[in-house]
């Protein structure tokens, strides 16, 4: 496709440690999947030290992952995660084309009956998780943009408009342990909170939406104002299950459609699920992280 956009990602991670780590356990989210409109063409991850065990694998949501051992001490550890990206734009779709959304809840209900392909794998995303749990106040918060019949996309698309114009994007204001009725209650936070919260309201409606973690190109596409709020770290954004279409990316920190300038790492219930990297260490004290991420177009 012609306008296909290829990408040179690279996401380099430190680790300074105060003291020796004795042993630890490591499970790395940083190959790109293949999507529908995404294809992978190469990666590599380089790591010093190296571990005493490697092992490449894909978790419960068809994720890469990659797990590490560490058993001999160290003081710092750098990942180096490299690939090369292709990522075609989404089709034109039509927003009250797309299903009631009342319809397609009753769908996710069990009845009984077997379900299979995109019914079977939208359940997994319709339930609350360990940051976002099924709230009242999400469904209130809601309410508004899920007028009855509204078409599902349509009601999804108002959502994430609201929640980018109601919302103040605020580096610093939360952590990755922070909530969604958390980040929701104080009115701020960054692309995590943003994609939590919304994924909140849409789940206490009954709905499937999931958790896209990757990047967004680092410089603006020709043409642009400025370059996207989140560019040149690890962004975050919402996919909703939207029948006839299947699933939909929004990006409620940029008030956009998801096409061509996002680059999907992994998705999951939330970032517990999808975290670029975490571990259990033994030893090593207080440390110091520092993370750079470059999104360069070809």
């Amino acid at each position: 496709m012609s306008d296909a956009v290829r990408y040179r990602v690279r996401h380099e991670t430190v680790y300074s440690y105060g003291g020796d780590v004795a042993h630890s356990h490591q499970l790395l989210h940083l190959s790109p999947r293949d999507a529908p409109r995404q294809t992978c063409h190469a990666h590599s991850i380089t790591l010093v030290p190296q571990p005493g065990i490697r092992r490449d694998d894909s978790d419960a949501f068809g994720n890469h992952v990659t797990r590490l051992e560490y058993d001999l001490p160290h003081d710092r550890l750098e990942v180096l995660a490299e690939a090369g990206v292709e990522v075609r734009p989404a089709p034109a779709t039509d927003l009250e084309e797309s299903a009631e959304w009342e319809a397609v809840g009753g769908s996710l209900v069990y009845s009984g009956k077997p379900m299979h392909g995109d019914l079977l794998e939208a359940c997994k995303y319709r339930m609350e998780s360990s940051y976002i749990r099924i709230k009242q106040t999400f469904s209130d918060y809601a309410a508004d943009c899920f007028l009855p019949k509204r078409p599902i996309l349509a009601a999804a698309d108002a959502l994430m408009h609201k929640i980018h114009r109601e919302f103040k994007y605020a580096p610093g204001s939360t952590t990755i342990r922070t909530s969604a009725i958390e980040a929701f209650e104080a009115r701020q936070g960054v692309c995590q909170d943003f994609a939590h919260i919304m994924i909140g309201c849409m789940r206490s409606r009954g709905l499937a939406a999931r958790y896209v973690s990757g990047y967004l190109r680092t410089l603006p596409p020709p043409g642009a104002d400025a370059a996207y709020v989140g560019a040149d770290a690890s962004h975050a954004w919402v996919s909703v299950y939207c029948p006839p279409f299947g699933w939909v990316d929004l990006d409620p920190t940029n008030d956009v459609r998801v096409s061509s300038d996002h680059i999907i790492i992994a998705w999951g219930r939330d970032f517990g699920d999808v975290s670029p990297l975490r571990g259990v260490i033994v030893g090593g004290g207080r440390h110091r992280l520092s993370v750079r991420v470059s999104v360069q177009a070809e």
